[in-house]
């Protein structure tokens, strides 16, 4: 059974990014999820993961089916493979966005239809792919520098992984003890140690966006994190992504975000809503990549 709970479980990045482009250009009529149904559980609230799983879902023939942690019996402490062996008898596909990815590892376990990460403590690999798709739409292929500015978080580390797999290079500025997880890092690096790309991890923003293709940032306190709220917006007060900062960066350098954003903070509304800005055909983008995955695990291929 496939599940793709990583970057790493994709077989074929660049098969899946040319899917996601047939989708986007409207070459792929057929509704080849005719008749199935995808449960998504959400313990964590979305737009983007939500909208454009369910309305991809839907175009694509299929039936999507929302669950909250109040909507299953999870809520009331049903055993996460409890869970999974039950939707397996009901559903097609089931795509979650959870808290623990441990949580999710073993609910693919015992599922017996395809499990999609939409999200966890550990990896966005829905994000990654769709970031992907932008970046060689704006920069016609992966031979720039991409620089992510703040949290060495989930979002971070499925771009390291993607980074890496498609061969392009990668710096992370992050405060000091804020730095991607380690075992990310290293699997990271022997990818990239194969397809020859770079990956740094520096503390110095400006060293970093210094010449990048790409600027990447995030939220400084993401879901689960408020309680470190006023630490975590001193400690990265000196990185955010502002117009002086991206004047360092390439002169056609692109900017990024995986939204939500908060003006003012991680970023500036100059820069992301300013020219170099492609967070709209980004978030656009989480559409056509989702259909691919859909396509390609719960898809009669």
């Amino acid at each position: 059974m496939k599940h793709l709970l990583s970057v790493c479980d994709m077989d074929n990045v660049v098969d899946l990014l040319d899917l996601a482009d047939d989708y986007k250009e409207g070459k792929i009529r057929e509704k080849v999820l005719r008749g199935k149904t995808l449960a998504m559980i959400f313990e964590k609230s979305s737009t983007r993961t939500r909208v454009s799983f369910e309305v991809g879902a839907f175009q694509m023939g299929a039936q999507p089916l929302y669950l909250s942690a109040s909507d299953l019996q999870l809520g009331r402490g049903e055993p996460i493979a409890d869970t999974a062996r039950t939707l397996s008898r009901y559903v097609d596909g089931i795509m979650i966005r959870a808290i623990s990815h441990s949580e999710v590892v073993e609910l693919a376990g015992e599922a017996s239809v395809p499990v999609i990460n939409g999200l966890t403590d550990l990896e966005h690999p829905c994000q990654a792919l769709a970031d992907m798709q932008t970046i060689r739409e704006k920069l016609g292929g992966f031979d720039g520098r991409l620089v992510f500015v703040g949290d060495g978080n989930n979002v971070c580390h499925s771009l390291l992984l993607i980074t890496a797999t498609l061969g392009m290079d990668m710096d992370v500025a992050c405060p000091p003890g804020y730095e991607p997880d380690h075992g990310i890092r290293e699997m990271a690096g022997k990818i990239a140690d194969e397809t020859g790309s770079r990956i740094r991890v520096i503390h110095d923003p400006s060293e970093a966006v210094r010449g990048a293709d790409v600027v990447y940032t995030d939220v400084w306190v993401s879901m689960g994190y408020e309680d470190e709220a006023e630490d975590r917006l001193e400690v990265f007060r000196p990185y955010q992504v502002n117009m002086e900062l991206m004047e360092l960066a390439a002169p056609e350098a692109i900017f990024m975000h995986c939204l939500p954003a908060v003006r003012g903070q991680e970023t500036t509304a100059e820069v992301i809503d300013g020219p170099h800005s492609v967070v709209w055909d980004q978030a656009e983008n989480r559409l056509h990549a989702q259909k691919a995955i859909m396509h390609w695990l719960m898809g009669d291929i």
